[in-house]
């Protein structure tokens, strides 16, 4: 049986410069940031809040060998925003 799990943290205002994703280049303003954790690999998308379109998050999937890894992820993308800088995932 496959364990997976999913966070969502709505309402991170970008910081300078947004944040980059693969579809649509950058977004800024109010964002909502999801991950998926499943087989291994954490997903992450971001939405401007209230929207329906999802967008990956530049530097999406990472390996994340289980849940709290997933869980350091997620949190890791929700400053990556904060920060802004129009740059993709940064992990510490």
């Amino acid at each position: 049986m496959d364990t997976w799990a999913t966070w969502t943290t709505r309402g991170i205002t970008a910081g300078r410069g947004g944040v980059m994703t693969d579809e649509v280049g950058v977004l800024t303003g109010d964002l909502t940031v999801h991950t998926t954790w499943i087989h291994g690999e954490a997903q992450i998308t971001v939405q401007y809040t209230g929207a329906e379109e999802w967008h990956t998050l530049h530097g999406s999937p990472v390996a994340a060998l289980d849940e709290a890894t997933g869980r350091a992820v997620h949190q890791a993308a929700v400053e990556t925003v904060k920060v802004g800088g129009g740059q993709g995932l940064s992990l510490p």
